[in-house]
Parts: structure tokens; sequence; C-alpha cells
């Protein structure tokens, strides 16, 4: 059974104004994601959170990123969709994903 997608903020937004190369790329990875596999290439991301996990998509059209975490049996959270401009992830869009995580575990505590 696949698990559902449980995007936030404007993760799906940002994701498909990606450049058809790197949403195409991006969405197979969350597709293996879905299905149990780990994505061909990820980096652990602790510092957003326990579990978090960065997709990373390189493509010619520029550099790629999916946030998200998947370690919940109710769905993927899908936490940030963002192009990268330096080698460095910028600590807006990490407090993006950080301040997304956190309303997920709120949520989650309330259910």
């Amino acid at each position: 059974m696949m698990k559902p997608i449980d995007w936030r903020g404007s993760a799906l937004k940002d994701i498909q104004a990606f450049p058809d190369d790197a949403k195409h790329r991006a969405g197979y990875q969350l597709r293996k994601i879905q299905q149990g596999d780990q994505p061909d290439e990820f980096k652990p991301m602790p510092e957003i959170g326990a579990g978090v996990n960065e997709i990373i998509v390189d493509t010619a059209d520029g550099w790629f990123r999916v946030m998200y975490v998947a370690k919940f049996e109710e769905a993927l959270y899908v936490l940030h969709s963002f192009q990268k401009k330096t080698n460095k992830t910028s600590q807006g869009d990490k407090d993006i994903a950080k301040r997304r995580y956190g309303a997920v575990l709120i949520e989650r505590k309330t259910k």
C-alpha cells in the first residue's frame, strides 16, 4: 500500500513550479518513498527535526530540494520544496521546514 502524501504549506505549488526535469525526478523519488523505499540521493536533516530528510535533485536547470518526513505511519509529509541558489541550504529554507515540521507534531498530538 502506498503511503499518502500530506503536502505542507506551499510545498506542492513550489514543486509544480520546478522545471519539468526536476519536477519528474522529484516526483519519482517521492513515489519511491511512498512505497517504503529510500530515495536515490538524499541527506538527513536532523537540525530540522527527527526523521527529516532532503531529496537531492540536481539538473541542468539548477539544484532542487524536497524536505520530507516519512517516519509516521499515516503519511509522507512533504515539508518544503525549493531551488537552491548556493551550496549551503539557506537558513530561511530551514526555518520554513522546521516550522512546518513543528505543526505536524502538534497536529499529531491532538488527533
